[in-house]
Formats: structure tokens, C-alpha cells, sequence
């Protein structure tokens, strides 16, 4: 039976969805979420329409992580009223401030209930000329992009291995894991989004016996504020060099592979990073 505590029950699969559904019914069931989710970065271009899309898939409650208060309770009044059933909140969090996360994390669980979905979208970027890195430009990057990701995983995974729900937690890596976007000098960001995907399988092969499923994506170009900036308006004049579609790709574009992964249609997925670059890596 899963859930039970016995050996393998919180990774055996649901049962099958039920044949007295009707084929539109069942596939809509396929991709419900349901359940509370925590989007960090939840403000930002990225976090606020993938906030929008876990709504529309049937989350009940939403609580958004974010270092903007005014920019996140605009955003949250948009969300709410868009969509009245549902209970959506904010906090002001540092992912960075380890023990600001843990209560975060905490006060959330005490006013929506377990926490079943985790998108970890919070996120600063850094262009800029190698011999010019400093260390505070890297430990930047890193506190927030790696450590501060983890720090948020670590306590959500607490609550949900207390409460026996598992879940699933998707992060965002990058494109740049995978090769060198030149001619973006971004060392200090490709580096940690490097170590989100590493991070990702090890958290994938430790918790899955809880249930708790953790896979990332990887972006190519997108049209966000992270690419607003000399080097990037270059790519977005000519479009990428080798890239299939010859466009960068927009944040909505994103919404399909979350989703599915959040939900029952993700549910053998886990330790995976999936490219969404719109065949950018093909030719390289």
C-alpha cells in the first residue's frame, strides 16, 4: 500500500486512474496538482507565470518566496484575483539566511497545510569579464543560485518526510550547464547552475524513498529580465547562432514541463534535467 512506512510504499505508483472517467476527465486528472506549493522567486518573470500555470492545474494554496515585498503583494493581488478559490500568499525571504528560510517554511506549512510542490525559481544572474570576477561576484552567485536553492529544499523536504506526503521539487538549472552560451561571460552564474543539476540527482537518489521527487530544467534563451543587458540584446537581435527555432523562447513556454512534472504525469521522473532550449544544444 503507499504510504504505509513499509519498504518502497512512498515510491509505489498511484493507482490507475478510474475507467469510469471520461477520457477528457482522465486526462485532465493526469495533470491536476492539487495540494500546497511554496514558488520562490515567485515575483519575477519566471516564478510569476509558472505561480499562474500551478494555479490553473488545480493548487489550492500558494505561497511565494520573495525579497521584493512590493512587487510580490502586486503580484499576489493579481493571482487572487484571477483566482478567488484559492489561498495565495507572500513572504519576504532571504533564500540565503538559512534559519529565515527554516521559519518561512514553517509559518507556511501553519497556515496552508503540507506542502506537496516546491518550484525553486529564485535566481540572480552576472555577466562580466573574467579577470574582473571577484569574490564577492562568485559568492553571489553561489549563495544564492546553489546554496540558497538547497537551503529551501532541505526544509521543505523536513516537512514533507514529518507529514508523509512526498511531493516533488523542481528546479531551474540553465542552458549553461550544458555549454558555453558566448558571447555571455557569466562564469559566476554557469558555474552554480552547474552545481543545481548536480545537486538535483543527489537530492533525487537520497529522498526518493520518501516519496519526494526532484528534477530541474534547463532554459535556453529567455525572454526574462536576466537577459536584458548588452550581451544578451546581441542574441536577441540576431537570434541564437545554431539554434533550431531561431528565436529565444518565452517564459509561458516553460508552463507544459513544470506542470508535468509537478504532477502525476511527471511521476517516473525523477534525478532528470530536462532541456527546454528549443533544440538550441542540438548543434553543438
Amino acid at each position: 500500500m503507499r504510504g504505509t512506512g513499509a519498504p518502497g510504499s512512498f515510491t509505489a505508483p498511484s493507482s490507475p486512474l478510474s475507467t469510469s472517467m471520461t477520457p477528457t476527465e482522465r486526462a485532465h486528472e493526469r495533470f491536476r496538482l492539487g495540494g500546497n506549493a511554496i514558488v520562490t522567486g515567485g515575483a519575477g518573470h519566471l516564478g510569476f507565470t509558472l505561480s499562474k500555470a500551478l494555479l490553473e492545474h488545480g493548487v489550492r494554496g500558494l505561497m511565494i518566496f520573495d525579497v521584493n515585498p512590493a512587487e510580490t503583494a502586486a503580484k499576489v493581488d493579481v493571482l487572487t484575483a484571477e483566482f478567488p478559490d484559492a489561498d495565495i500568499r507572500f513572504l519576504t525571504v532571504d533564500i540565503t539566511d538559512e534559519a529565515a528560510v527554516d521559519a518561512a517554511v514553517a509559518e507556511t506549512v501553519a497556515l496552508l497545510g503540507p506542502v506537496t510542490t516546491l518550484l525553486n525559481f529564485a535566481g540572480m544572474g552576472y555577466r562580466g569579464h573574467a579577470p574582473d570576477w571577484t569574490t564577492r561576484d562568485w559568492n553571489s552567485m553561489s549563495n544564492v543560485n546553489t546554496v540558497g536553492a538547497f537551503f529551501v529544499a532541505r526544509a521543505v523536504a523536513r516537512h514533507m518526510i514529518v507529514h508523509k506526503t512526498g511531493g516533488s521539487m523542481v528546479f531551474v538549472a540553465n542552458i549553461s550547464t550544458h555549454q558555453v552560451n558566448f558571447p555571455q561571460r557569466q562564469g559566476p552564474y554557469n558555474t552554480p547552475k552547474a552545481g543545481v543539476k548536480a545537486m538535483v540527482r543527489s537530492l533525487a537518489g537520497e529522498w526518493a524513498r520518501y516519496g519526494i521527487r526532484v528534477n530541474s530544467i534547463s532554459p535556453g534563451y529567455m525572454d526574462t529580465i536576466l537577459g536584458e543587458d548588452d550581451g544578451f540584446e546581441e542574441v536577441r537581435r540576431a537570434g541564437p547562432g545554431g539554434h533550431s527555432l531561431a528565436r529565444i523562447g518565452q517564459p509561458d513556454e516553460l508552463c507544459g514541463v513544470v506542470v508535468m512534472l509537478a504532477s502525476r504525469a511527471g511521476s517516473y521522473f525523477n534525478g532528470s534535467d530536462l532541456l527546454v532550449d528549443g533544440g538550441q544544444a542540438l548543434f553543438v
